[in-house]
């Protein structure tokens, strides 16, 4: 199967896919230590990046995520090492590559892109020349290293994801792409849903699949792909959620989500319309285990309300979303840090 058509090609096929869930948390469960770069474990520890992966295999996703968030120049300037983006994200890939060619049945390795950190002119500093030249750097490395499609997650800019697309254009690499909606509905830098799917669609460098990943919890996130699927997908719809509400405890922070919630999950976001299904922040591979059996098992059901969504899932954080079809919950806004991914 040639790889740089392989997600295409099994989503045609598929009526779902398993992505994978929470890097930072599975890290951190490893030895990982907050302020500490997780990329920089790609040579550091190997070993434990690929039994991560294979974790996550073992568990069923159909689609993994390399160790290469926060592997672009912006980003690792804070760790004195932006002149090993590049290398850093092809290592990243490489053990990827090296996991899921193990496997009979087809794995997609996604090379994980998150955000540079920087704010877009004219708002910020960063241009669009240079955001694209950081994100391509990136791009390149990951494609060195052997990753399926390029993954832009964690989004909170649309002039971040065009330069990203534009980036990867250059790269000759398909790519999917998430935003975290977790302002009522908004991301950080204020999108809506609407207007990303209504950009998304217009891009000549269109992803393969695009939808939301992290914000609040699971509620939110399920409110969100329900605004997505209402507009007429342009490409196959992607969610990933947060295991439920982060919670501080004993010194570490933990999230509240059980492997049986994430699973109800996993099922209302299929009947939702999701195509691409995962965890963000706190998903582990036992809760990834409960999800596949979930969509394994269970028959497709109607499209949920926002009502259902509740009752299964728990309150929304907040009163209503952009499209303000919804009353439900009390404000409850948690902005999660790149290494609780």
């Amino acid at each position: 199967m040639d790889s740089c058509n392989k997600l295409e090609q099994i989503l045609t096929s598929r009526d779902w896919l398993l992505a994978d869930g929470a890097t930072g948390t599975n890290l951190f469960d490893m030895g990982l230590t907050s302020g500490e770069a997780p990329e920089l474990w790609n040579e550091l520890y190997p070993r434990r990046i690929a039994r991560m992966y294979t974790l996550a295999l073992e568990a069923g996703s159909d689609i993994f995520l390399t160790n290469s968030f926060g592997s672009n120049a912006a980003r690792l300037r804070l760790h004195g090492s932006q002149h090993r983006a590049r290398e850093l994200s092809r290592l990243s890939a490489a053990i990827a590559r090296d996991v899921a060619d193990r496997y009979p049945r087809p794995i997609v390795v996604a090379g994980s892109v998150g955000p540079t950190g920087e704010i877009m002119s004219p708002l910020g500093s960063l241009t669009h020349e240079l955001a694209v030249e950081i994100f391509h750097e990136q791009a390149e490395g990951l494609k060195e290293g052997g990753a399926d499609v390029l993954w832009l997650e964690t989004m909170s800019s649309i002039e971040e994801l065009q330069a990203a697309s534009d980036a990867f254009k250059l790269a000759s690499m398909p790519w999917c792409g998430t935003m975290s909606f977790d302002t009522a509905g908004r991301t950080m830098m204020g999108v809506t849903a609407q207007s990303a799917m209504e950009t998304v669609g217009q891009m000549p460098n269109m992803p393969v699949a695009f939808g939301a990943n992290c914000g609040v919890g699971a509620s939110d996130l399920m409110r969100t792909v329900l605004n997505f699927t209402s507009q007429g997908n342009a490409v196959p719809i992607i969610a990933k959620g947060n295991a439920g509400i982060p919670e501080y405890f004993d010194g570490h922070i933990r999230y509240s989500g059980t492997p049986e919630l994430m699973a109800d999950y996993a099922v209302l976001a299929r009947d939702a319309g999701a195509k691409i299904i995962g965890g963000c922040c706190g998903t582990t591979p036992e809760h990834l285990a409960r999800m596949r059996a979930a969509l394994e098992e269970r028959p497709r059901g109607e499209r949920p309300t926002l009502e259902q969504i509740r009752n299964v899932l728990g309150e929304f954080s907040s009163v209503s979303d952009d499209h303000g079809k919804s009353r439900e919950g009390p404000n409850r806004r948690n902005r999660r840090s790149k290494f609780n991914k």
